[in-house]
């Protein structure tokens, strides 16, 4: 699958506030407090989300545990109030194309999948432990014939992190655009 690897001019270091103006974000800032200002949730609109684990931890790095992720990436709209168009599992984060509806915010829809992942997570491992980091980034997308060249950037993740040669090696992504089937344990 020949794919581009450049960063979209959408994902460079800005923000759009609420205004719509553009900030600069200070990559380095990672309080949830700080990432939570200026949010605001569209209906219908097209959001790229990055969320991490807690300390960094690769909980992800286990096939059970980035197999539950996949499948609340993949529950059916009527269970999530969304449509997930792209999203990628890395070993200790994850990446999300994802178009809200009109019956949930994005805090909401972002809270209950890691929720939900978290909670089977911790009962498949048997241990209660803390998987998310609080918050989460996201950039409302605003170029619509830009989604498949950010999607085609966030599926190859895992090829630029070093983690394998093609991106067809790596189990944990999916998109509308690039037809697949996940490998189950």
């Amino acid at each position: 699958m020949a794919l581009s690897g450049q960063i979209p001019h959408f994902l460079c270091a800005h923000k759009t506030t609420c205004s719509g103006k553009l900030q600069e974000v200070n990559n380095s800032a990672a309080h949830s407090r700080n990432l939570r200002s200026g949010r605001c949730s569209e209906p219908n609109r097209i959001y790229f989300v990055t969320s991490t684990c807690f300390n960094r931890q690769k909980h992800f790095s286990s096939h059970t545990n980035a197999q539950i992720l996949l499948d609340e990436f993949n529950r059916p709209r009527s269970h999530t109030n969304c449509v997930s168009l792209a999203h990628v599992v890395m070993p200790d984060h994850f990446h999300w194309l994802v178009q809200i509806d009109q019956e949930r915010t994005l805090c909401e829809i972002v809270r209950k999948l890691k929720g939900r992942s978290a909670r089977r997570i911790n009962l498949a491992r048997q241990t209660p432990a803390r998987v998310w980091q609080p918050g989460f980034h996201d950039h409302a997308v605003r170029v619509e014939e830009d989604m498949k060249n950010l999607a085609n950037y966030l599926i190859q993740n895992p090829l630029r992190a070093g983690l394998v040669t093609s991106v067809e090696e790596y189990p944990y992504w999916g998109s509308v655009w690039h037809k697949r089937k996940y490998l189950r344990g």
